[in-house]
């Protein structure tokens, strides 16, 4: 191992999670924090790293950008027919990690998966710029390709179909893929190491709360 990674350190500030603070239900926990990263105008805070693995177990796993986040899960949109796609149709479980490294903040999230229906799926696929729109039909996502240049050559030839303005269809293998929450978990950095773990778990009819060891 390289001298400068394990000689790497980082001191947590005083920080607490408690069962006192912590909001009623893990969507309105979830909601908080991404509010307060919102309101520090953090890169991108709705970034999160989705893991999925094939029948076999092989886990692959990838950042993605939720985009939907209500009482029913977490969702994001993808070419379904990328290897995260191929995945989660053949093994329906994903766990999803959002990190907040300016906050000392992680949220840990594991749950089956299932598709969103058409209606969001094209609501969504509308409110992207034109250019992503064009991308989502020109890029075969996860696919070997020859070559950068066979990609832009799509994207250009799909502009001249769909010029600015055009109404672009969204593709029948592209949509949103939801993450129904089982087991929640909210960490808060705290000095030497001794960190807060609070977790939402559901079991029979009801959520819940525990807090784990760090």
């Amino acid at each position: 191992m390289s001298d400068w990674l394990a000689d790497m350190r980082l001191t947590y500030t005083p920080g607490h999670l408690d069962l006192a603070d912590l909001e009623e239900t893990w969507l309105a926990q979830l909601e908080a924090w991404m509010a307060e990263a919102r309101e520090r105008k953090l890169l991108e805070p709705n970034a999160m790293v989705v893991a999925t693995a094939t029948a076999d177990a092989i886990p692959s796993a990838r950042t993605v950008l939720l985009k939907g986040l209500d009482e029913r899960g977490l969702v994001f949109f993808t070419n379904l027919q990328s290897r995260k796609g191929r995945e989660v149709a053949e093994n329906p479980r994903a766990s999803a990690v959002l990190t907040w490294l300016e906050l000392q903040r992680q949220v840990r999230v594991e749950g089956a998966v299932e598709l969103v229906g058409a209606d969001e799926s094209d609501a969504y696929f509308a409110s992207r710029p034109h250019g992503s729109k064009l991308a989502a039909l020109a890029s075969p996502q996860s696919r070997v390709i020859e070559s950068r240049g066979e990609m832009e050559l799509a994207w250009a030839e799909l502009a001249k179909r769909y010029p600015e303005g055009a109404e672009v269809p969204r593709p029948q293998w592209w949509g949103g893929v939801r993450l129904v929450p089982e087991v929640v978990e909210f960490w808060q950095g705290h000095p030497d190491r001794l960190h807060d773990r609070l977790r939402f778990r559901h079991t029979v009819g009801e959520w819940v709360v525990e807090r784990l060891a760090p």
